[in-house]
C-alpha cells in the first residue's frame, strides 16, 4: 500500500471514530442549564431605536395620558382610578397625570415568574429573557392534508395543549383558538380552560367574556393547586385581558373581568392590540405611542387595585396592509413594532409581552417561514420577555395549524441559538485548538476533544427539519418537512396524554362543574 493510501486510511479511521464519539455524546442528554437553547435566553442585541427615540416615545405617552385620556369606564374602575390620583374630566374622559404614571411604574411588580404547574416549566420575567409560546382566538383549523380550513373545536384545544406539552422550545401555552362547538360564553369559558390545563403542565394563558365567569374558574383553578392559597403562591395561568377598546377607549366587560382576576390572584396580560392604519396611527412610532400608553393606562388601574399584582406590559400593536386595510401580521413593519414594543418594556424595566409569527400565509409554506422567521428572530433578538403568537398561527391570527406547532418549535429553536449569540470567552477563541490541530493532529476538527465537548452546548439540531444530502433524502423517500410534522403530530396525539391532574381529581371537578364536555375518551381514558 502507498504512503498516500496509508495516509488516507489513517484519515478515514480518525474521522470514523470521531464520528461515533459524536454520535455517543449525542445520545447523552444535556442538563437544562448548558443546553444551546433553553428559555430565558438573555435578548436585547437588536435594538431599532436609539435612547433619544426611546425618550421621546416616553415623553409623548406622558403627554397622550395627561391630555387625551380613556373613555369608557366602568363605574368601578372610575372609582379606583380618581382615588389613585386620576382625573375624570367633564367630557368624562379619565386623564392620568404624568406623576401618578410615573409613581406607577417605579412601584410596579417586576422580575416575577409565571409558573408552570410542574416548577420545571416556571418562566422568569427579568430584563431581556426570552420565551416563546402560543396565543390567539383563531376561528378555524388548518387541515394541512386536504389543504382546507375547517371550524376549530374544543377537542383541537386541548389536543394543540398536547403537542406544546412536548415541545421543548415552546415555553407557555396561551389559549390560541375558541371552541366553536360550545356558543355559550360561560360554558366556552370554563371548557377551554379545563383543555389547556389539563393538557400540558406548562404556563396557561386564557380569556374570560364576562367577570361572572371568573369565579367558576377559580374554583377549578385553587381545587388543581390543592387549595387557594397553593394557587396563590403558585399561579399557574394568567388572564389576557383586553381591557382597552383602540384608541383609547375602556371596555366594559374586560375591565370587569380584570378586577375579579386581581382579587383571585391571577396575573394580568395588560393587552392593547390596536391595529396601524385602523384602530392605531399609520406611522410605526404613533402606532408604539398609543399602544405604550394604553398598556401604562391598564398600569395604573391594576396597581390601584392592588399594588404590586403582577401584570404584564402586553403592547401589541398589529400592521395594516394599507391598500386593503387588512391585517398583515408576518411583515417587516410588524417585525419592527414588536421589537420597539419590546425596548419600551425594557425602557420601564417591566416584563413585556408582544406578538410575532403571526404568518399571512394559509399554511405551512416558504412564506409562512420567512414572514415567522423574521418576525420571530426579531423578536428575540429585541429581549422580548414573551414573544405571544409564536408557534401555530396562519392566515393572520384566523387559523390554527397542528402539525405548524411542530415545525416552529424547530423555528423557535434557531431563533434561540440567534438570541444566545456567541461565545467570546477566551477558550472559545481556540488558539490552543488551533495549534494543536495543524501542529500535532490529523489537520482537521472532526474527533477534537473541543468538538466533542461543543457539538451539543453550542449547536442546535432541529427535530423534524431536512438535513440530509440529496443522496440521503431520495433514499428516504423524499421526505419534505410537512409531511414529517403530519407524521409527528399524530404520534405525539396517538400517545400522549397528560395525568398530572389524578383521576379522583377529575371526577371531583366534573361533578363540581357539569358543564365540562371534554369527553373522557378524547383524553386517552
Amino acid at each position: 500500500m502507498s504512503v498516500v493510501l496509508e495516509d488516507h486510511e489513517a484519515q478515514r479511521s480518525r474521522r470514523s471514530g470521531g464520528r461515533e464519539a459524536r454520535r455517543a455524546i449525542r445520545a447523552a442528554p444535556l442538563a437544562e442549564d448548558i443546553r444551546p437553547v433553553r428559555a430565558g435566553l438573555e435578548g436585547g442585541r437588536y435594538r431599532p431605536l436609539d435612547r433619544a427615540d426611546l425618550d421621546r416615545i416616553h415623553e409623548a405617552v406622558l403627554t397622550v395620558l395627561e391630555t387625551v385620556g380613556f373613555a369608557n369606564a366602568i363605574p368601578s374602575c372610575l372609582e379606583v382610578l380618581t382615588r389613585a390620583g386620576a382625573i375624570h374630566g367633564p367630557d368624562r374622559r379619565i386623564r392620568f397625570p404624568r406623576r401618578l404614571v410615573l409613581e406607577t411604574i417605579k412601584s410596579a411588580a417586576r422580575g416575577f415568574t409565571l409558573h408552570g404547574q410542574e416548577p420545571r416549566h416556571d418562566l422568569k420575567l427579568q430584563g431581556a429573557r426570552v420565551h416563546y409560546g402560543t396565543a390567539g382566538a383563531a376561528v378555524h383549523v388548518v387541515d394541512v392534508e386536504k389543504r382546507e380550513y375547517r371550524e376549530s373545536l374544543l377537542q383541537d384545544i386541548y389536543d394543540a395543549a398536547r403537542i406544546v406539552d412536548r415541545m421543548d422550545n415552546i415555553h407557555f401555552f396561551q389559549r390560541p383558538m375558541v371552541p366553536r362547538d360550545i356558543p355559550d360564553p360561560f360554558e366556552m369559558d370554563l371548557n377551554t380552560l379545563y383543555a389547556c390545563v389539563t393538557g400540558t403542565t406548562k404556563h396557561v394563558g386564557t380569556s374570560f367574556t364576562t367577570a361572572d365567569n371568573v369565579r367558576p374558574a377559580l374554583d377549578m383553578l385553587y381545587a388543581i393547586a390543592g387549595g387557594e392559597e397553593n394557587f396563590r403562591a403558585r399561579p399557574f395561568v394568567s388572564n389576557s385581558n383586553c381591557f382597552v377598546v383602540p384608541p383609547m377607549k375602556f371596555a366594559e366587560d374586560a375591565c370587569g373581568v380584570l378586577e375579579e382576576c386581581v382579587k383571585g390572584g391571577i396575573p394580568i396580560l395588560l393587552l392593547s392590540a390596536g391595529q396601524a392604519g385602523a384602530t392605531a396611527p399609520a406611522a410605526i412610532a404613533g402606532a408604539v405611542v398609543q399602544a405604550v400608553a394604553e398598556v401604562l393606562a391598564g398600569l395604573v388601574y391594576v396597581n390601584a387595585l392592588k399594588p404590586g399584582h403582577p401584570a404584564i406590559f402586553g403592547t401589541w400593536p398589529f400592521v395594516s396592509d394599507l391598500r386593503t386595510g387588512a391585517m398583515s401580521g408576518g411583515s417587516a413593519e410588524q417585525a419592527l413594532l414588536t421589537a420597539a414594543c419590546a425596548q419600551m418594556a425594557q425602557y420601564y424595566d417591566l416584563p413585556g409581552g408582544s406578538a410575532a409569527g403571526m404568518a399571512d400565509s394559509k399554511l405551512p409554506d416558504i412564506q409562512s417561514g420567512f414572514e415567522k422567521g423574521i418576525t420571530e428572530v426579531m423578536a428575540g433578538l429585541s429581549g422580548l420577555n414573551l414573544v405571544y403568537e409564536a408557534a401555530g398561527m396562519h392566515a393572520s391570527l384566523l387559523g390554527f395549524c397542528l402539525e405548524s406547532l411542530i415545525i416552529d418549535n424547530d423555528m423557535i429553536g434557531q431563533c434561540l441559538r440567534c438570541v444566545r449569540g456567541i461565545d467570546m470567552g477566551e477558550a472559545a477563541l481556540s488558539i490552543e485548538t488551533i495549534s494543536d490541530v495543524c501542529l500535532n493532529g490529523p489537520g482537521h476538527y472532526l474527533g477534537h476533544g473541543q468538538t466533542l465537548d461543543l457539538m451539543q452546548r453550542e449547536y442546535f439540531y432541529p427535530a423534524i427539519a431536512d438535513r440530509f444530502s440529496p443522496k440521503e433524502w431520495a433514499e428516504k423517500g423524499k421526505p419534505d418537512i410537512l409531511q414529517r410534522a403530519i407524521a409527528e403530530k399524530k404520534r405525539i396525539l396517538a400517545t400522549h396524554y397528560p395525568r398530572h391532574v389524578p383521576r379522583t381529581l377529575d371526577d371531583e371537578l366534573r361533578a363540581r362543574h357539569p358543564e365540562l364536555r371534554l369527553p373522557r375518551s378524547a383524553m386517552g381514558h
